[in-house]
C-alpha cells in the first residue's frame, strides 16, 4: 500500500479556493509536508448544470439545447457559460491566479467544443445519423471542461504559492487514445513522484465506455476510487462542505447533532439509498474489494478528523448513526385475491420495473398485497403503472405519495429499539402507515405521510440519539 492518500473536493467547495488553501492545500504545511496528496476536483459549483442541465430542476442547459435541436439557443448557452467561466477566473484574480493564462485556457476548450458542436450540426443536417450516436459524445465533451477548467486553475493558483502542483488532464482533450479509465490514470500519472509533487486530476476522465454513459453526474468520485485503487492509496478523503452527522443540523440544531465517527461501507450504501451519499455506491465497492478507507471529512474544519467509513467497522457499543429520509417517495400497492400462493406474481411485478430502468427503496408484501417504494423522479413511472394495471387486470393498483425515514446504525441490534422508535413518533401524534426492517438491523424504515417528514426526523433523532 503507498504512503499517498487520494482526495476529493466538490464544487461548490472549489469556489472557495482561498479558504481551501488556508484549510487542506496548504494551511500551515511545508516542504514534505504539502506531497504524497492526490487532489481530484469538481467544475466549480453551478457550471456542471450550464454545460448540461440544473441537476435539480432539469432546466437545459447547453448540452439540453443542443439535443432538443434549438441551435440558436444551444450557442448563447455557450457563450454564457464561457462568460460565467471567466468571471469565477476573475473572482481568484486576488489569489494570484494569472488571469491572461486562465482566460486563454477556457477560450480555447470553449472553442473547440462550439466548432465540434457547429460540424456535429452539419452531420445532423444530412439525416442519415442517429442522435443516439452522437449526441453521447457532445455529452462528454461537455461534461469535460467544468473540472479541466478548475484543474488547470487550481495548479496556477498553488504554483504561484510555491507548491510543485501538477495539472493531470484525464479529459481526453484532443487525445486519440482510448482506452479504460485505468489505462488513462497510468498513463497521465506516469513518472511522477508524489513524495515530491501535488497532482490535481481532473474529476471527469474519458475512457473507452464513456464515463456520462455509465455513470452519469457521480463521475468525479468514480474517478476518485479508481485513483485510489489504481494508485494503491492508504486512504480516500471525501472533503465535502459538512460533516457527516447523525441528522440534518439545519432540521436538529447545530448543537444537536454530532459527526460520526466511524462506521462501515454497508451503511454507507443505506445512506445511498436515503439519498444521503457519502460516496457514490458504485465508486465505493472498489475501494471496499481492496479493503482501502475512505474518510469523509468537512473543508472548511481541518482540525476535525471527520468519519471514517471501513471494511468491517461494527460499533461497539448499540447507537444509531443517522437519521435521514427521503419524501419523493411513492407508494405502489396491489391488491390482488388471486395472489395469494401464487408462485412468481413479484417476478412479473419487477420484470415492468427492470424494463423501465425503476427500483425500490422498500417493499411490504402480505397474502395478497405487495407495496413497492420507489422514487416519484422516475421519468417511466406512469409508462410502468400502465404496463403493471395491463398486467393484472383484476388487481387493485393504487398509488400514494409517502415519505421515508430512516433509522441507520452498525449496531442496533438489541430488544427496545424499534419500540423506542415507534413509541417515539407516537408521541409526536405520527402514524407509521407501514414500516420496513431487514433482520441484520440496521436499517428501519418507517413509511410516513409527506406532512410529517421533518417532525418525524426530530422526534427520532431526540429520542435515540440526543438522549
Amino acid at each position: 500500500m503507498g504512503q499517498h492518500t487520494v482526495e476529493k473536493i466538490g464544487g461548490t467547495s472549489m469556489t472557495r479556493f482561498g479558504e481551501l488553501m488556508d484549510n487542506i492545500l496548504i494551511g500551515s504545511r511545508k516542504g514534505a509536508e504539502l506531497y504524497n496528496r492526490i487532489f481530484v476536483v469538481s467544475a466549480y459549483g453551478g457550471i456542471t448544470n450550464l454545460l448540461l442541465e440544473d441537476k435539480k430542476t432539469g432546466e437545459p442547459g447547453i448540452y439540453g439545447s443542443f439535443a432538443a435541436g434549438k441551435n440558436d439557443e444551444w450557442q448563447e448557452k455557450l457563450e454564457a457559460t464561457r462568460k460565467k467561466m471567466l468571471e469565477l477566473n476573475h473572482s481568484f484574480a486576488n489569489i494570484k491566479l494569472n488571469i491572461q493564462q486562465a482566460d486563454a485556457f477556457v477560450n480555447e476548450r470553449m472553442d473547440g467544443i462550439k466548432n465540434c458542436l457547429l460540424h456535429l450540426m452539419q452531420l445532423r443536417s444530412f439525416g442519415h445519423f442517429n442522435p443516439g450516436n452522437y449526441l453521447p459524445a457532445a455529452r462528454e465533451i461537455l461534461s469535460s471542461v467544468g473540472e479541466a477548467h478548475s484543474a488547470f486553475n487550481s495548479v496556477l493558483i498553488l504554483k504561484e504559492h510555491g507548491v510543485n502542483a501538477v495539472f493531470v488532464d484525464l479529459s481526453g482533450w484532443k487525445d486519440q487514445e482510448t482506452g479504460s479509465m485505468e489505462d488513462a490514470i497510468r498513463r497521465n500519472l506516469k513518472g511522477l513522484n508524489f513524495a515530491e509533487c501535488m497532482p490535481i486530476v481532473t474529476g471527469y476522465a474519458k475512457c473507452a465506455e464513456g464515463v456520462m454513459a455509465q455513470f452519469d453526474r457521480g463521475y468525479s468520485e468514480i474517478t476518485f476510487s479508481k485513483l485510489a485503487v489504481v494508485t494503491d492509496a492508504r486512504e480516500g478523503i471525501i472533503h465535502k462542505e459538512f460533516h457527516l452527522s447523525t441528522g440534518d443540523p439545519k432540521l436538529m440544531g447545530v448543537d444537536k447533532v454530532r459527526t460520526i465517527g466511524h462506521t462501515n461501507f454497508d451503511i454507507a450504501d443505506q445512506l445511498a439509498d436515503m439519498a444521503m451519499e457519502a460516496i457514490h455506491p458504485k465508486a465505493s465497492k472498489e475501494m471496499e474489494r481492496h479493503g482501502i478507507a475512505i474518510r469523509v471529512a468537512n473543508a472548511f474544519d481541518p482540525e476535525n478528523p471527520g468519519t471514517l467509513i471501513s471494511q468491517d467497522y461494527v460499533s461497539p457499543s448499540p447507537k444509531v448513526d443517522m437519521i435521514c429520509g427521503r419524501k419523493d417517495i411513492i407508494a405502489i400497492e396491489i391488491f390482488d385475491t388471486e395472489m395469494v400462493g401464487a408462485s412468481g406474481y413479484d417476478y412479473k411485478v419487477l420484470e415492468s420495473f427492470a424494463r423501465n430502468n425503476i427500483s425500490y427503496i422498500a417493499k411490504n408484501t402480505n397474502a395478497n398485497t405487495i407495496t413497492h417504494y420507489v422514487s416519484e423522479r422516475y421519468k417511466n413511472l406512469e409508462l410502468c403503472l400502465n404496463e403493471l394495471r395491463q398486467a393484472f387486470p383484476k388487481a387493485q393498483i393504487s398509488t400514494r405519495a409517502v415519505a421515508i425515514v430512516a433509522v441507520i446504525g452498525s449496531n442496533m441490534k438489541i430488544p427496545g429499539f424499534l419500540s423506542r422508535a415507534a413509541t417515539a413518533l407516537a408521541d409526536a401524534g405520527i402514524n407509521v402507515l407501514a414500516l420496513d426492517q431487514c433482520m441484520r438491523q440496521v436499517n428501519m424504515q418507517f413509511i410516513i405521510a409527506r406532512e410529517n417528514f421533518a417532525e418525524a426526523q426530530k422526534a427520532l433523532h431526540a429520542e435515540l440519539v440526543e438522549k
